[in-house]
């Protein structure tokens, strides 16, 4: 029976009676991408002339002019490497400012943002061009494949995404599609699309994990599937971990021995770049044998250079304890045993690497399933999904958001409104009021991170909501919605109720996220979680403080005049006695002196109660009393 059928975003319509849906399935990698269909639920890689189903993620702009993609890419590295792009996809939703933070270590020309996006730009062939400009051309080949294929035009896709890609990334998927004419029909986590591939859809139940080591991000999620529910339980990765580390192991190794052997080089962008192109053979090598050589050829003295599997492994063991750190998280998030999986799939082409395959099996305590090649795996499992889309599916896929969503409230505290692992598509709303009396506009800003302060998470918009009815402090009831797609991408509403006014934001990211700082921010939350939780009360200790001593301001201009010199002079000396607890530190002494202020508060408030009533009751007869209680 169909659970729920998603056809997000937008609506995709059914085929008429005669015409064939067509859309493909598309994995974007970092070293490699990949092109399927898929046809009666059996999926297939789209192949060239020469029976390769890969399209390496490199794109050219030689000098002779046009675009090169793939292969003929590949080709120019050494003799034109200034104007070739290799693993773009760890620049998707990076800001410019993120990328010059690590300019040292990345083959680039860095080109410095300009206007509110500080979309980062490489400078290629002489010209500056964004990670979505470059994906696109990648994307164009792989449509082109396709139609090349089915005869057909291709205009419509599943594209896969790294299970961590925060909003930014995803947006910037979606915009290379775009360049690339190609109507994205949903985003699909990688992780869930290698699933898929399996077919582990159609077991009746189970509790399966998927590690994907790609070139240049890592995800390991754990799935549950009862019965075609294909639920993600939580999910955790590094958009900035893969197999590009390894290579720039042996890279940065070899430069090193040129170095020590006194072989005079000038190390810039183009020498790197030819140093990791060898490292990337050398490793595929180290797969399937015990020692690899080659030949760099740097300046106008080429260098031999001989890399065991044992000093292999050595270099790249930190790299690999990272990913099972990161899987030890995620099974803690879900609250489950390694006992209890059933099975794991190995994606990406980077689990090819002995030490990874063999240190991924240790940790579960079974051998992981390999029937698939893994760099095809996630493409196959995006065809199945399109398949899908087009033609109706009894598969419910319920993704998750990777990290939570909230609202900035007074005194800079989160509020969380989409706590994460929450499964998408989703909508939850939450109430919120004014602050002060007589306010008209409340300001919206949107964040993203798991601190309880928002400076320690990630802003991802800010709007105004205006035309709010005056009214006393917290007499207002502004409604604000998130709503998560099936793609992961957010919209923000907020609606004051009793006018029905109403403010929408479709959330596109400034592209300033620091990849790392997304992994990162898990386990900061964890670790700060004690002083955050010390700093969210001080906060909220100020904020109670200061919104009574307004209320108490206003009474006081008002009705001041029912205190004596002396009440007054008491009150006002513990008004100040407030003022200075709120600028220190200490919530208790903050709390002592705001139940001392309301001590003394108390009598004035009870006559100002006492006065309202009697101007309520002035002029008022008995039978006009009598008949305002019998109403």
């Amino acid at each position: 029976m169909t659970l729920l059928e998603i056809h997000e975003p937008g609506e995709t319509p059914l085929p008429h009676a005669g015409e064939e849906a067509l859309a493909v399935g598309i994995d974007l990698g970092t070293t490699n991408s990949v092109v399927a269909i898929a046809r009666d639920g059996k999926p297939a890689a789209l192949h060239d002339e020469a029976g390769n189903s890969l399209v390496p993620s490199v794109v050219a702009y030689p000098a002779a002019g046009g675009v090169l993609v793939g292969d003929q890419a590949r080709g120019l590295m050494a003799s034109e490497p200034d104007r070739v792009v290799a693993s773009v996809k760890r620049l998707m939703g990076r800001g410019a400012r993120d990328v010059q933070a690590v300019a040292g270590v990345l083959p680039y020309e860095i080109e410095p943002g300009t206007g509110e996006s500080d979309m980062v730009k490489l400078r290629v062939g002489g010209r500056a061009r964004s990670p979505v400009e470059i994906s696109a051309e990648i994307l164009k080949t792989l449509r082109a494949r396709a139609e090349a294929a089915l005869e057909k035009p291709v205009e419509r896709a599943v594209i896969t995404v790294p299970a961590y890609f925060d909003d930014a990334a995803r947006t910037a998927t979606r915009d290379a599609a775009r360049v690339a004419g190609l109507e994205v029909l949903r985003l699909v986590n990688e992780p869930t699309a290698a699933a898929l591939a399996y077919g582990l859809d159609k077991a009746a139940e189970g509790l399966y994990a998927v590690y994907d080591l790609g070139g240049g991000t890592f995800d390991f999620s754990l799935l549950r599937l009862e019965k075609g529910v294909f639920q993600v339980l939580a999910t955790g990765g590094d958009t900035a971990l893969g197999g590009d580390d390894f290579d720039r192991t042996i890279a940065e190794r070899m430069l090193m021995e040129r170095k020590r052997d006194g072989i005079e080089d000038r190390i810039d962008e183009a020498a790197v770049k030819i140093a990791l192109a060898l490292a990337r053979q050398m490793k595929e090598q180290l797969s399937s044998r015990d020692k690899t050589s080659g030949r760099l050829e740097l300046g106008s003295k080429p260098s031999f250079h001989v890399v065991t599997l044992e000093e292999f492994e050595d270099a790249i063991g930190g790299y690999v304890e990272q990913t099972l750190d990161i899987a030890r998280q995620v099974l803690a998030d879900a609250a489950m045993e390694v006992s209890k999986i059933d099975g794991i799939v190995l994606v990406g082409g980077s689990t090819r690497v002995r030490l990874v395959r063999e240190r991924v099996a240790g940790l579960i305590g079974k051998p992981p399933l390999m029937d698939i090649d893994p760099d095809e795996v996630v493409a196959l499992g995006a065809a199945l999904q399109a398949e899908a889309l087009t033609g109706g599916s009894d598969t419910l896929l319920l993704d998750v958001t990777p990290l939570s969503l909230g609202l900035e409230t007074m005194g800079g505290m989160v509020e969380k409104v989409v706590p994460r692992n929450t499964p998408i598509p989703v909508q939850l709303a939450q109430d919120f009021t004014t602050y002060q009396d007589g306010q008209t506009a409340m300001a919206i800003h949107v964040v993203q991170g798991e601190r309880e302060m928002v400076d320690d998470c990630r802003s991802l918009a800010r709007f105004e909501l205006t035309g709010i009815p005056p009214m006393a402090a917290g007499a207002a009831r502004i409604r604000v919605t998130f709503a998560v797609d099936a793609d992961g991408l957010l919209t923000v509403s907020a609606q004051e109720r009793t006018t029905g006014v109403e403010q929408r934001i479709e959330v596109k990211p400034s592209y300033g996220l620091s990849q790392d700082d997304m992994a990162d921010m898990l386990y900061e939350s964890l670790e700060h979680a004690e002083e955050d939780v010390a700093r969210r009360l001080l906060t909220e200790s100020r904020v109670e403080a200061r919104r009574n001593l307004l209320a108490l301001e206003a009474a006081l201009a008002k009705d001041g005049n029912l205190l004596s010199i002396e009440e007054r002079a008491a009150i006002d000396a513990a008004r100040d006695r407030v003022d200075k607890a709120i600028a220190g530190e200490d919530r208790d002494e903050i709390t002592a002196a705001a139940e001392s202020l309301e001590s003394l508060s108390k009598p004035f408030a009870e006559r100002r109660m006492d006065r309202g009533i009697r101007e309520a009751l002035a002029g008022l007869s008995m039978s006009d009393l009598e008949r305002r209680v019998g109403e």
